[in-house]
């Protein structure tokens, strides 16, 4: 009989084992392969809402755990959990990639094999948010990158080659960074365990040694920082975007750059809390550079895709601000804001790649007046532009106010040049609204068709209802990421009272 705690490994298992049943699929069979991956996807979805619902926020920290081991002598095992900051990384997860497999049916050349690594990449990152597992955690994460080289690169766009090389590279010096500062916790806790849970509790009563936390902390947090696109280890993340497909491109804007702040979250500042009250202020600074430099960036560019990836490097930085606060409000808004963020920046690039499978080019200069042609696609775009610019009524302006409060005491120059930042944001979208739907139509685009009927309608529709729902609604995310960052900042209180 199955229960809430066997039902967790699915996550991981369905898309494996779709992939796996796509093998034995014939090539030909397109409409079959595409079928397979949606359901796979959508039984991902219903569990991810499972979860939601099930989670007692009042219950233990971590909840629906399963524990088999694997290498006894190593203290590695397959250990898997939710708290309520995973729960929601695993919903965020599970929309965007049930939307993505919707909107690969763009994807003509070699459809059997792009599913296969897509599903792959799905697979990789449930793994990731549900491991409890140090061991497993950074296999999960290694294994994330592994498909988005060969997605990119066969049926990625201009300069393919160039981005997958670059973004494999950056990610994989990023992983081995940190896979030193992991190597290093697990040698110097002496429990011979990759135990995520163990390794806490022992934090908790018997810390690391401060010189220990001052030099493995920067291995993590800017190991991790790279796949963030913390600044200066940003510049592989704007033209991964531009060269991905439309799916890769929602799942890695919406979900992978989440993992390097998930991470941090999930082992520094448990486990490294002197080391994170040290250089999480550095990335303080460093954010604001993301913040006003990624938007001047998006500001200067003509290709839609890149003026919405540089519009992603530019948010994260208000992601590493509030986690900067080591505050419990400003974990929440981080949380949160990641949430937000990932759907609203995965609808973008979905709306982009609808009209580039049309036109063949992103170019703002040679679009024009599409509202006309495009009146659903459109409505959706200026929903997804006015979420960015942080309007409120959307998940969003939530996110992003509620940083602002958390970090006004700790960095209030910072967080008066993150408000700016808003200003920016604002300026280039609105324009490219404008530029792109709205004017006099241009003649060479009059044979343009809306999405049409509920399948074409549906991954754009169901993510413009996300941004609204949890806009009007932040409570029902929040009241379960908030118990979670309380018991965080609390059992770590001895050391962050004093922070800055």
């Amino acid at each position: 009989m199955l229960t809430s705690h066997s039902l967790l490994p699915y996550l991981v298992l369905i898309p494996l084992m779709a992939s796996a049943f796509i093998l034995v699929v014939p090539s030909e069979r397109i409409s079959a392969i595409r079928k397979i991956a949606i359901g796979a996807t959508f039984l991902t979805l219903i569990l991810a809402f499972f979860f939601l619902f099930s989670y007692q926020p009042s219950g233990s920290p971590y909840q629906f755990t399963i524990q088999i081991p694997w290498v006894r002598s190593f203290g590695i095992s397959y250990h898997a959990g939710l708290d309520g900051i995973g729960v929601v990384m695993v919903l965020l997860h599970a929309i965007l990639s049930f939307t993505g497999a919707l909107v690969s049916r763009s994807i003509k050349q070699d459809v059997k094999l792009y599913f296969i690594f897509y599903l792959i990449l799905v697979a990789s990152i449930f793994g990731v948010f549900t491991s409890l597992d140090l061991f497993f955690l950074y296999l999960f994460y290694e294994m994330s990158v592994i498909p988005l080289y060969p997605m990119i690169g066969i049926w990625g766009s201009q300069n393919r080659e160039y981005a997958s090389m670059k973004l494999t590279l950056y990610i994989s010096l990023g992983a081995v960074i940190a896979l030193v500062g992991l190597l290093a916790l697990y040698f110097a806790s002496g429990l011979q365990t990759f135990d995520l849970e163990a390794l806490s509790q022992q934090a908790q009563n018997q810390p690391f040694s401060v010189y220990f936390q001052m030099w493995c902390a920067p291995l993590l947090i800017f190991g991790f920082g790279v796949i963030a696109s913390l600044w200066p280890f940003h510049s592989w993340s704007p033209i991964g975007y531009a060269a991905a497909p439309t799916a890769v491109s929602m799942l890695h804007a919406g979900v992978l750059k989440k993992l390097g702040i998930f991470l941090i979250i999930r082992i520094v500042i448990p486990l490294l809390p002197e080391g994170a009250k040290f250089w999480l202020p550095i990335t303080a600074v460093l954010c604001i550079v993301n913040i006003l430099y990624g938007a001047w960036a998006a500001m200067a560019q003509k290709d839609m895709k890149f003026v919405i990836g540089f519009a992603s490097v530019s948010h994260m930085g208000y992601a590493f601000l509030g986690l900067a606060c080591l505050n419990q409000m400003g974990l929440t808004a981080t949380v949160f804001f990641m949430f937000a963020h990932g759907i609203m920046a995965a609808l973008c690039f979905a709306l982009i790649g609808f009209i580039y499978d049309q036109t063949h080019t992103r170019m703002i200069p040679d679009l024009g007046g599409l509202a006309k042609q495009l009146p659903f696609i459109t409505v959706c775009f200026v929903i997804a532009a006015f979420a960015s610019s942080g309007l409120p009524g959307f998940a969003n302006f939530v996110s992003e106010i509620l940083i602002f409060f958390s970090a006004w005491e700790h960095y209030p120059v910072q967080t008066i040049l993150a408000i700016f930042g808003i200003v920016i944001t604002a300026t280039y979208m609105l324009r490219m609204i404008r530029n792109v739907f709205f004017g006099p139509p241009n003649p060479n685009w009059a044979y343009l068709k809306d999405a049409k009927g509920l399948a074409g309608k549906l991954p754009y529709g169901f993510l413009v209802a996300v941004l609204l729902i949890f806009g009007v609604w932040p409570s029902l995310l929040l009241n379960i990421i908030r118990p979670t960052t309380e018991a965080l900042i609390e059992s770590r209180a001895a050391v962050l009272a004093q922070y800055p």
